[in-house]
C-alpha cells in the first residue's frame, strides 16, 4: 500500500529520475522504486578489523537483488545501494593523542547510519559490523528508526603463532612487548600479531560487544565467532540474513520488539560471565537508551544488583584471551558463544523466552542449534567454571560517587589481599605524561603504586581514550619485577588490558569531579567487600575544600576550563567537550547534556516498577 509521500514522489519527475537510474544500473526492477525499500550497511575503517566488510556487504546485496522482484516468492521492495561507516583503527591510535576520536567513532557511525536509514525511509537493512564502537552506533541507529533490522558481525581475526617461541600472539601481545628492550624481538612480534583481516581476535571490546548484540537478540548467534575469513560468511550467512529479515518485514518485528529490559539483562549477565571488557559499561547504557530505557542504572539494571551479580552468581565461563589463553575462533570451534549461553540458560541465569531475530525465542535458537555442553578446556560449565565470580564491578567511594568506576575484576593478576588493595598515588595529567615516565623512567615505578590519569574523560581528553598502551606497558612492567601497580583514570581501557585497572572514575576531573583533588602520596584504597574506590585523604572535609578552592582558582585563572585539559581543536572535538554525557550514561554526545544530567539524577525518572526492582538475597539472575 502507497502512503501520500509514495503518490507525492510518483508525480514529480524529477524526484524520481536518479532512483529510476540506480535501479537500472544495479540490475533492479525500475517499476518497483515506489515500493518500501531494502538495504545493507557496512563499518569500514583504516585496519584490517574491516578488510573483510566489502566482500560480506556485497554478498548480501547480491543476495537480496535475486530476491527483489515482482515474481511470486520474491521481495516486494525497492533495493538501495550499500552503505559504509567510517571509523580509526584503535590498535593504531593507542597512546596517541588521536585515540581521543575513538569513541566519538561511535557517534560519527551513529549519526552517519540514522541519516542514512531516514533519508532512504529503509523498511528493511542488514548491517555488517566491525571492530567495536561502530557496531554500537550502528545499533542504537537502528534502534532509533526502529524498522526491521538484522546484524552479522565481521569476524574475528585468526591467532598468529610466534615464529620462534611457537606461543599464541595477538595485538595485546605486540603491545605488551613495548617494554621489552630486545628490539629484534619487537620487531618479530609487531610483524607477527596481527595475520590476515577481521576485528581482534580474543575477549576483547570487540567480541564482548559481538556476544552482547547476539545475546540481545540482534544476530544470530552462530554467526558471532566464526573469523573473518570463514566462507560460510560469504556463501551461507547471506541467504539466511535474508530469510531472516525478510520474515522478519512479513511480521513487522522491530529491533525495539526485540531489544527489551530481559534481553539487555541477559547481555550483561553473558558479558560478565566471559570476563568482558569494562567498554561494556559505556556501551549498553547508549544502547539503552535507543531502545527507549531513560536510563539504564535505574531502569534495567541497579549497580548493586550488578555487583551481585557479578560477585555471587555469575561466574566467568571461558579461558579466553586477555586474562586466559584461547581466542574467539578457539571458543567457535567448540561451538560458538550459543555453547556459554545454553550453560547459563540450563543454570537459570537467563530469560529464554525473550525474542530474536530468528523468530524464535533465545532457548529456541539455542536448541535449533544443536548446541554442545561445554568442553571443559575453552568454554567451562556453570558448575565448574572457569573463574568463580564474574568479570566486571563498579564501585563507589569518594573518589566515584556517581558510581561510574568500574573494575576489569577477570583480569587482575594480583594486589587484592582480602579483596582489598592499598596503594600510593602517583599523579598524571595525561597519559602522554604518564607514556612519558614510562619510557625514561620505568624504575621509579614502586610496588603498590596506584597510578592516577586525569584529564582524559569524555569532556576532558575530550573523546575518553581507551590506553591499552599504558596497561600493557605496565603490566610488562609488573610482570617483570615481580610487583603490582595500579591505575585509575576518568578514561577506559581496552577490552584488551589486565591488572588492576580501575576506569570511567566520575564525575571527571575537567568536570571538578574528587578525582582532580589527588595529590601524590594519597593514599588510595580500592575495597571490593564494600565495592568503594577512596582517597583517604579527602575523607577529611577540610582538606576537600581546601583542594577543591584550589583547583577552582587555577580554572577561574585559565577562562573556565583546567589547563591540563586537551586541546579541542576540531569541529568533533569541541561538540565532543560541550556535549559529552557522563561514563555512567555511555558517554556520548547529547544536545543538551545539562538538561540530560539532571534528567538521569531524578529520582522519578525511572520506569521501574517495584516488582521488577532487585532485591539482596535474591540468587537468580530473573
Amino acid at each position: 500500500m502507497r502512503n501520500s509521500k509514495t503518490v507525492l514522489i510518483d508525480n514529480h519527475p524529477g524526484r524520481s529520475a536518479q532512483t529510476y537510474g540506480i535501479a537500472r544500473e544495479i540490475g533492479t526492477d525500475v517499476e518497483l522504486i515506489h515500493e518500501p525499500s531494502v538495504g545493507v550497511i557496512g563499518n569500514k575503517g583504516d585496519s584490517q578489523c574491516y578488510l573483510g566488510v566489502q566482500g560480506k556487504v556485497e554478498a548480501i546485496q547480491e543476495c537480496l537483488r535475486q530476491r527483489i522482484g515482482r515474481d511470486e516468492g520474491q521481495m516486494l521492495m525497492r533495493l538501495v545501494q550499500p552503505e559504509y561507516t567510517i571509523a580509526t583503527s584503535d590498535g593504531m591510535r593507542n597512546g596517541t593523542r588521536e585515540m581521543r576520536y575513538s569513541l566519538i567513532g561511535r557517534e560519527v557511525t551513529h549519526d552517519s547510519v540514522c541519516e542514512h536509514l531516514s533519508a532512504s525511509g529503509l523498511e528493511g537493512t542488514i548491517a555488517v559490523v566491525a571492530c567495536d564502537k561502530p557496531p554500537v552506533g550502528t545499533l542504537a541507529a537502528l534502534l532509533e528508526h526502529n524498522r526491521p533490522a538484522i546484524i552479522m558481525s565481521d569476524g574475528p581475526i585468526r591467532p598468529a603463532t610466534d615464529s620462534v617461541t611457537k606461543e599464541p600472539l595477538d595485538i595485546v601481545t605486540a603491545f605488551q612487548a613495548a617494554g621489552n628492550e630486545d628490539e629484534a624481538d619487537k620487531k618479530r612480534i609487531a610483524c607477527e600479531a596481527c595475520p590476515g583481516y577481521g576485528s581482534c581476535g580474543g575477549m576483547f571490546t570487540y567480541n564482548t560487544m559481538q556476544t552482547f548484540i547476539g545475546v540481545l537478540g540482534m544476530q544470530p548467534l552462530h554467526m558471532v565467532a566464526p573469523p573473518s575469513d570463514d566462507p560460510r560468511r560469504l556463501n551461507e550467512f547471506p541467504a539466511e540474513l535474508v530469510d531472516y529479515l525478510r520474515a522478519m518485514v512479513d511480521a513487522d518485528i522491530k529491533p525495539r520488539d526485540i531489544v527489551g529490559r530481559d534481553s539487555i539483562r541477559n547481555a550483561v549477565i553473558v558479558a560478565m560471565a566471559i570476563g568482558g571488557s569494562t567498554n561494556v559499561t559505556l556501551h549498553t547504557p547508549e544502547i539503552a537508551r535507543a531502545a527507549g530505557f531513560r536510563n539504564f542504572w535505574k531502569d534495567i539494571m541497579s549497580p548493586e544488583e550488578f555487583n551481585h551479580l557479578s560477585q555471587h552468581v555469575v561466574p566467568v565461563l571461558t579461558d579466553a584471551r586477555p586474562y586466559g589463553r584461547y581466542s574467539m575462533v578457539d571458543i567457535d570451534e567448540v561451538g560458538g558463544v550459543q555453547v556459554i549461553v545454553k550453560e547459563l540458560l540450563d543454570a537459570g541465569l537467563l530469560n529464554g523466552d525473550v525474542p530474536t531475530c530468528t523468530g524464535e525465542t533465545l532457548a529456541e535458537q539455542v536448541a535449533r542449534l544443536n548446541t554442545p555442553s561445554a568442553d571443559g578446556r575453552v568454554i567451562y560449565p556453570v558448575e565448574k567454571p572457569f573463574k568463580p565470580t564474574g568479570g566486571l564491578r563498579v564501585l563507589g567511594g569518594n573518589l566515584s560517587p556517581e558510581f561510574s568506576a568500574i573494575l576489569k575484576l577477570a583480569g587482575v593478576e594480583g594486589g587484592l589481599e582480602d579483596n582489598i588493595f592499598r596503594g600510593t598515588a602517583r599523579v598524571f595529567d595525561s597519559e602522554q605524561e604518564l607514556l612519558d615516565a614510562l619510557d625514561q623512567h620505568p624504575d621509579s615505578f614502586n610496588n603498590h603504586d596506584m597510578i592516577i590519569v586525569r584529564y582524559e574523560g569524555p569532556s576532558g581528553a575530550p573523546g575518553m581514550p581507551e590506553m591499552l598502551d599504558s596497561t600493557s606497558r605496565i603490566t610488562a612492567l609488573c610482570r617483570q619485577r615481580g610487583m603490582v601497580v595500579g591505575l585509575m583514570t576518568d578514561a577506559r581501557f581496552s577490552g584488551g588490558s589486565v591488572g588492576l585497572v580501575i576506569g570511567h572514575v566520575g564525575p571527571e576531573a575537567a568536570l571538578g569531579g574528587p578525582i582532580a583533588f589527588i595529590e601524590n602520596g594519597d593514599e588510595i584504597v580500592a575495597d571490593l567487600n564494600r565495592d568503594e574506590l577512596n582517597c583517604t585523604q579527602l575523607q577529611d572535609p577540610a582538606t576537600l575544600a581546601a583542594r577543591q578552592a584550589a583547583w577552582q582558582q587555577v580554572v577561574d585563572a585559565n577562562g573556565g576550563s583546567h589547563p591540563s585539559c586537551g586541546v579541542a581543536d576540531t569541529r568533533l572535538l569541541n561538540r565532543m567537550r560541550r556535549s559529552a554525557v557522563p561514563a555512567t550514561q555511555g558517554a556520548g554526545i547529547h544536545p543538551d547534556r545539562q538538561l540530560w544530567v539532571k534528567e538521569q539524577r531524578d529520582p522519578h525518572a525511572s520506569s521501574f516498577t517495584p516488582s521488577n526492582k532487585w532485591r539482596p538475597g535474591v540468587e537468580k539472575a530473573f
